[in-house]
C-alpha cells in the first residue's frame, strides 16, 4: 500500500491533534480546586486574629502574608487551616492581605518580598523564621512545634 504525501501529512496532523487533546489539562478540575482553595484561604483569613490583637499578647505568632489572587496561597490554604486547628491554642495565627493598604508598614517591617510569605515570631515578637513560597506541611510543623511549647 502506497501513501501519498498528502496522506502522510494528514496522518501527522491527526496524531498531533490527538496528542493535544489527550494531554490537554482538565481545566474544570483546576477551576474547582482553585475555587475551593480561595474559599479556604478566605475562611482561614476570617478565622485568624487581627495583627494588633496578636501583638498585644505574649504568645508566639504565625503570620501568613497572602493575596486572594495568589494560586500558591490558595493551594496551601488547607495546610494553614489544619495547622491553625492543631496549634491555634498555643500560637496566634494572623493573615495579612498584601493588597490591603492598611498593612503597608507591616509589609515593610517584615520585608515581604513575595507571597505567600510565612513569618514566625517568638513570644517576644522577634522573628524566628521566615520563608517565601510553597512550604511543605512537614517543614511548617517542624518550626511550629518548638514555638508551641514556649
Amino acid at each position: 500500500m502506497k501513501i501519498s504525501g498528502y496522506g502522510i501529512i494528514g496522518i501527522i496532523i491527526s496524531l498531533i491533534a490527538g496528542t493535544i487533546l489527550v494531554t490537554q489539562p482538565d481545566v474544570s478540575a483546576q477551576s474547582a480546586i482553585s475555587i475551593t482553595g480561595l474559599a479556604t484561604l478566605q475562611q482561614t483569613a476570617q478565622d485568624s486574629l487581627p495583627y494588633s490583637v496578636a501583638m498585644a499578647d505574649g504568645k508566639p505568632t504565625f503570620i501568613e502574608f497572602y493575596a486572594n489572587w495568589c494560586t500558591t496561597c490558595q493551594s496551601i490554604a488547607p495546610i494553614i487551616s489544619q495547622l491553625h486547628q492543631n496549634y491555634g491554642d498555643a500560637i496566634n495565627f494572623v493573615m495579612v492581605n498584601i493588597d490591603d493598604p492598611q498593612y503597608t508598614k507591616i509589609l515593610e517591617q517584615y520585608q515581604v518580598t513575595g507571597v505567600p510569605q510565612i513569618t514566625l515570631l517568638d513570644n517576644h515578637h522577634q522573628v524566628t523564621w521566615s520563608e517565601v513560597g510553597k512550604i511543605p506541611a512537614t517543614i511548617l510543623k517542624s518550626v511550629l512545634t518548638p514555638l508551641s511549647s514556649t
